[in-house]
């Protein structure tokens, strides 16, 4: 043999070095917290907006205007649309609705243009859903769940519609129940539904905010405990008091550029807690300006988040980092009151083929912790979720991955293509070795009083330590980086009573009022030392 043709000793040393990193980086992976699964392999559609209903079932609405999907309607339902660019007989679907008990698809039929369109939850628990693009522009549209064994679907109104195209906007629902609709692209203004007396209510904000490259579109709106709204768009927020179409506050600008459409990263609220008195909303991620313009795909996003206490006389931005820079994430609070930040990329902008480097890892944000030690690492998932992806959580705990489609039309043969798949994340207080601890909520009412106090009963394993919480856990819109309406609100519970053998009783306090939490259907959760139980549905009503 020859000597030359043997490996040196320097050789095989680094080949084993490099065996021992990679070794070490497979063991790390799989040391970090959560799990996926893939729980439909072809949804027929990718979601730009999901929405889940109180009967365990999902609602994935695309729009039209982009030629077959891979989910045809049923025989005799196709959508006749003259002015359609791309089938003027289309026999697609463009919406569907997931059964979480069984993971099946029905389609579903709309009828005009939804997309990048807004929308939010009625207290009767009926999706609302408004304007879009073309056709859909100043449409409104309902729908009105139904168990897994019905056949409800879009509605059209008829006899109502926006006053204002709105592409690109935000809903929020108030207090008594209506909903705001907070700008969009050429609509630097208000409007509700039901409609209200004068129509439409200019907002000289959204127009100071705009740039360039606008960077004003789906504002992040939250309810805040005072009953204004905290509306933040490119780098700045106010307090808005809508009911005298006022500002009340300046908030200070958040350093780091622009935060919201075309640039978007995502913001929460926090949960709501204790006397309800204090309200914190946190934005992180961006895309640096310039970018959208530029179309630069390989332009590093923002790592930074900004954290204000929005009720204070006198908010500043706390600024911390992420552990990575990405646009495109969704934040979604979890029913222990941490958030999930998923999805995205970490580079580029948001648009059609804008954005590259895929950003897999998730991170759990811990808002009790100290600043610098708020942020973890969680494990991976494998599939781009890039352009009009989203995430919502799920009455199991779970939080539900579908949608992106960073192409014009759909595109399979794409670097980034278009996905259909859909998957769920699994934070870890779902692990197998937490079950013991798990509460598992026996009874409780279908619908309380703002103010009332109820009984929950629920039963654990190993005996509780302490109190459980009782948590209500909105269920919002989401699209685009944004949950339109998500809220958590820790409830006021006394300390938990042992009722029987593994059986315990919480007595606990409804919200005083819809500054609070709105009137609807909540997910309500009970959390024994960080892990939550599945959720049982409540209506809260006046």
């Amino acid at each position: 043999m020859d000597p030359s043709s043997s490996p040196s000793p320097w050789k095989c040393v680094v080949f084993l070095f490099a065996f021992m990193i990679l070794d070490a980086a497979i063991v790390a992976l799989a040391d970090l917290p959560g799990t996926w699964e893939l729980i439909v392999p072809n949804a027929g559609i990718a979601s730009m907006h999901t929405a889940v209903t109180r009967y365990g079932t999902v609602v994935l609405l695309d729009r039209t205007n982009i030629g077959p999907s891979r989910k045809m309607l049923p025989k005799g339902h196709c959508r006749y649309d003259p002015k359609d660019e791309v089938l003027k007989r289309d026999c697609y679907a463009h919406s569907v609705i997931l059964d979480l008990n069984t993971n099946k698809i029905r389609p579903l039929k709309i009828l005009t243009d939804t997309w990048c369109s807004s929308g939010q939850f009625l207290p009767d628990g009926s999706l609302l859903q408004t304007g879009g693009d073309l056709d859909g522009v100043k449409k409104i549209r309902k729908f009105v769940p139904c168990g897994p064994h019905g056949f409800c679907d879009w509605e059209e109104l008829k006899d109502v519609e926006l006053e204002t195209g709105r592409w690109y906007a935000t809903n929020q629902i108030l207090p008594d129940g209506s909903v705001i609709i907070v700008g969009g692209r050429a609509a630097n203004s208000v409007e509700y539904y039901p409609p209200r007396k004068g129509g439409a209510v200019q907002l000289p904000f959204l127009s100071d905010v705009e740039d360039k490259q606008m960077d004003n579109l789906y504002p992040y709106v939250h309810l805040l405990p005072n009953g204004h709204l905290f509306i933040f768009a490119n780098n700045k927020a106010v307090m808005y008091d809508y009911t005298s179409n006022k500002i009340m506050l300046e908030y200070p600008p958040l350093d780091g550029g622009p935060r919201n459409y075309p640039s978007a990263g995502s913001s929460v609220m926090l949960a709501l807690e204790g006397d309800y008195s204090m309200a914190i909303i946190v934005v992180c991620g961006g895309a640096q300006f310039g970018a959208f313009i530029q179309k630069s795909t390989d332009t590093p996003a923002h790592g930074s988040c900004g954290r204000i206490v929005a009720t204070s006389p006198h908010p500043v931005w706390e600024m911390e980092d992420m552990p990575f820079g990405r646009i495109m994430g969704d934040m979604v609070m979890l029913p222990t009151g941490d958030v999930l930040i998923i999805n995205g990329a970490q580079a580029g902008s948001q648009g059609f083929e804008l954005a590259s480097s895929p950003c897999f890892f998730p991170l759990l944000y811990r808002p009790n912790q100290p600043l610098g030690l708020r942020f973890m690492t969680l494990t991976p998932g494998t599939v781009p979720r890039m352009y009009h992806s989203t995430a919502n959580l799920l009455p199991d705990g779970r939080v539900l991955i579908a949608g992106s489609n960073p192409h014009y039309f759909y595109k399979f043969a794409a670097e980034f293509p278009t996905e259909l798949r859909i998957e769920a994340f699994s934070p870890e207080y779902l692990f197998a070795d937490k079950a013991n601890i798990r509460p598992v909520i026996d009874e409780s009412p279908e619908m309380v009083r703002f103010g009332e106090q109820f009984d929950v009963f629920v039963s654990v394993s190993l005996p509780v330590v302490g109190s459980m919480e009782v948590n209500l856990a909105s269920a919002p819109f989401a699209t685009h980086s944004f949950s339109q309406g998500q809220r958590l609100v820790k409830l006021t519970v006394s300390p938990t009573v042992p009722d029987a053998d593994e059986r315990y009783r919480i007595v606990c306090t409804a919200p005083p009022g819809g500054k609070i939490a709105p009137p609807g259907y909540y997910m309500m959760f009970a959390v024994n030392l960080g892990v939550p139980s599945v959720a049982r549905w409540v209506q809260l009503v006046p």
